[in-house]
């Protein structure tokens, strides 16, 4: 094949840091309340704004807390497993990377003895329905790196006694959560929303309140975890008065964020984008027999983090480490034609792609990546079979 002659205007696919918004320049950011401390009236107003935001476009039950956290997604999460986990037993699911990275921290840093794993291979899900929801459950409702999510909330009970403790960084703003089927739910501003990185959200429910109230771990507490004071909960830290200093450049940037995804139609408009983006893939992996999705059914195929297999029969011929070198020349070839970035499996996931499709990228720019990818197999197949 031809090389192409067009090419992205923006070929920004990575899974994180995701790409800007459209139309995006360093001067969305100059009205951000640099060189002034985030506990002036300023300040905390930025704070206040971006957290307002937030609660409105994704409607956030007006008696759930939400707040920015340290340390991005993973602080987050953190936070409330340290913070939660113990009073119960907890099933945790995994089916990618980073809900495994959960388990090990359940596992092999808390040490909790009442933990019990539900795992399925990339491209599946775990059991759903042998969850036990007298337990806490710990789960991504998308896996970034395998581009699994869950079908929908229907398998969280409305009668659970655990708490329903949700990853949800690649699914938020671009995915419907049913806020009142979960407890917990964390996520970064680099992820949907394109916003730059170091800074979590966390929400919490009046159930997860009561837990922090009542239940009090045995293991140390880092200080940049701790969500009570003297067994009441910091009402603070969910007004604006963050645990530790954020960057203001970044309160700013995702408060630009916020009003971008405002003018497109809030979340509505959001989740509609990443649909008609994952829409540009399905028709080019439904017209080839050389490339499928990781995960075949549709129903618990992301949306945000597209995750892409090789399947010709030359490629499934070859040794692990050669398919792991072809998969990598395919995503260095479309990175050096200046095509497409960032677009190789996650490193612990089988070789492969992966292209992000949330509501930031414009739907124009996968179109004018798809030229691409065959000529870039066409060169694999060239080179390795």
């Amino acid at each position: 094949m031809m090389k192409p002659n067009a090419r992205p205007a923006r070929p920004d696919f990575s899974s994180g840091p995701c790409a800007k918004r459209p139309g995006w320049t360093p001067e969305a950011l100059k009205d951000a309340a640099v060189g002034r401390s985030h506990r002036s009236k300023l300040g905390k107003k930025k704070i206040v704004e971006a957290v307002d935001r937030t609660r409105a476009m994704l409607g956030i039950p007006a008696d759930y807390r939400l707040g920015i956290v340290p340390a991005s997604d993973t602080g987050a999460v953190e936070m409330a497993l340290w913070s939660l986990l113990g009073a119960r037993p907890v099933d945790m699911l995994t089916w990618e990377s980073f809900g495994e990275g959960w388990v090990t921290d359940v596992a092999k840093q808390l040490k909790l003895k009442d933990a019990r794993t539900l795992k399925a291979g990339y491209g599946k899900i775990a059991d759903l329905k042998a969850v036990d929801w007298t337990h806490d459950v710990v789960f991504t409702w998308n896996g970034t790196t395998s581009g699994v999510k869950v079908p929908n909330g229907d398998w969280i009970s409305d009668t659970r006694e655990g708490l329903a403790i949700c990853d949800a960084t690649s699914a938020v703003f671009a995915m419907e959560l049913p806020w009142h089927k979960l407890d917990v739910v964390t996520w970064s501003w680099q992820k949907v929303m394109g916003g730059e990185g170091a800074h979590g959200m966390l929400v919490l429910s009046p159930r997860a309140i009561q837990r922090l109230e009542s239940w009090s771990p045995p293991w140390p507490m880092p200080k940049i975890f701790r969500m009570t004071s003297s067994g009441k909960f910091s009402e603070a830290i969910f007004k604006g008065d963050t645990i530790n200093t954020p960057s203001l450049l970044c309160v700013e940037d995702a408060i630009d964020g916020l009003k971008w995804g405002e003018s497109v139609g809030g979340l509505k408009g959001l989740v509609a984008r990443s649909t008609a983006n994952l829409g540009v893939l399905e028709a080019f992996v439904a017209a080839r027999d050389w490339i499928a999705f990781l995960a075949d059914d549709a129903d618990i195929r992301s949306n945000t983090s597209v995750c892409l297999n090789i399947v010709a029969p030359w490629f499934t011929a070859l040794a692990a480490d050669r398919q792991a070198a072809a998969a990598k020349k395919m995503a260095d070839l479309l990175e050096s034609e200046k095509a497409g970035y960032d677009v190789g499996s996650y490193r612990d996931a089988p070789p492969g792609l992966r292209i992000w499709c949330g509501a930031t990228v414009e739907k124009v720019d996968l179109e004018a990546l798809l030229p691409w990818l065959d000529w870039a197999y066409g060169e694999i197949e060239r080179e390795f079979s």
